[in-house]
């Protein structure tokens, strides 16, 4: 900063994921625990069942055979019953045995691998990297924790902050405005949960939010109102966030009623988070800085691809193509 290589005014994150040495097979959640329980427990049932038939006719080399089988399960079954005692004492959602730090993380598409996460900020002047740090967790829980780390670093009162959708969590938008930083995330797709009942002319993005009323304003003018009640939405048993719920007693005779929604009682419900507000601020900030966010790409994925050219990627997968 002091040789002014670092602007501080914007900053682009993102992460890579590092393969551990710990292996799918030695990555272990309670589902796979479960699984593995129960398999020991069927096959421990088909050898005894076999084990009364090889007694009658006295065949004592399977029999042996069968009870070292058996013997094997027993000390597999007092692993697993170890394993998932540790996983309910931990309250993590999967243990690794040999990387224990390491966890089962989604790569690309359908792809999952035992990994880290290398979380990176970059700023934008000259591709310096700012702040970084590893974790065990994919990116949609990660922007808030290293925008204040390079916030921290920089010692700096604020600046935007590009990330690509893989970081839009609302929680941790507002996390960082809060900290007085300009959040441009890019947003996620729009999914229609009732993809047989509602048309795009009735998504929720074509419901206005009045703020000083508290209200919705629906495509065919009608205005949606709430109790006031915050509700819990709960994920894996805990609390992900509150959100209010909207309705009008008008949908009942709406002439659009078939193309908005396909709750033929209750009619149309809008929820709106407790994090709404934040969201809302960072959409706009999206779609007003088009041209900033694509320069999110070329400012950080530029320092992986240094990275990888200064340890020979390039000159390894040229070498291959070449054979």
């Amino acid at each position: 900063m002091d040789a002014g290589l670092i602007s501080g005014k914007t900053i682009a994150i993102d992460g890579t994921k590092s393969r551990a040495h710990n292996s799918k097979k030695n990555n272990y959640s309670p589902k796979k625990i479960e699984r593995h329980l129960q398999y020991i427990e069927e096959k421990t049932l088909e050898y005894l069942t076999q084990l009364d038939t090889l007694d009658k006719e006295e065949s004592t080399e399977l029999i042996g055979d069968l009870q070292d089988k058996i013997e094997r399960l027993q000390m597999n079954q007092i692993k697993y019953e170890m394993l998932s005692e540790l996983l309910t004492e931990s309250g993590e959602p999967q243990i690794s045995t040999t990387d224990p730090d390491s966890r089962s993380l989604l790569i690309q598409g359908q792809v999952v691998e035992v990994c880290y996460n290398t979380q990176t900020a970059v700023d934008d002047k000259h591709k310096l990297v700012v702040a970084t740090h590893t974790i065990n967790r994919n990116d949609r829980n990660a922007l808030s924790a290293i925008a204040l780390e390079a916030k921290e670093n920089l010692k700096a009162n604020k600046f935007t902050l590009l990330a690509d959708k893989g970081y839009n969590n609302a929680r941790e938008i507002e996390a960082c405005q809060q900290n007085d930083l300009k959040t441009i995330v890019a947003q996620q797709e729009l999914v229609n949960s009732n993809p047989k009942g509602t048309t795009k002319e009735y998504l929720v993005d074509k419901f206005k939010y009045n703020k000083k009323n508290d209200t919705y304003t629906c495509p065919e003018g009608q205005t949606l109102t709430t109790f006031g009640t915050w509700h819990i939405k709960k994920r894996d048993d805990k609390i992900s966030y509150q959100y209010k719920k909207y309705r009008t007693p008008e949908c009942k005779n709406c002439p659009a009623k078939q193309l908005c929604t396909g709750r033929q009682k209750g009619g149309r419900e809008i929820e709106r988070s407790q994090y709404a507000e934040s969201v809302e601020r960072n959409n706009k900030n999206y779609s007003r800085n088009q041209d900033l966010y694509r320069k999110r790409q070329e400012i950080n994925e530029h320092i992986f691809g240094t990275i990888k050219r200064k340890w020979g990627i390039t000159t390894q997968t040229s070498s291959v193509l070449k054979k």
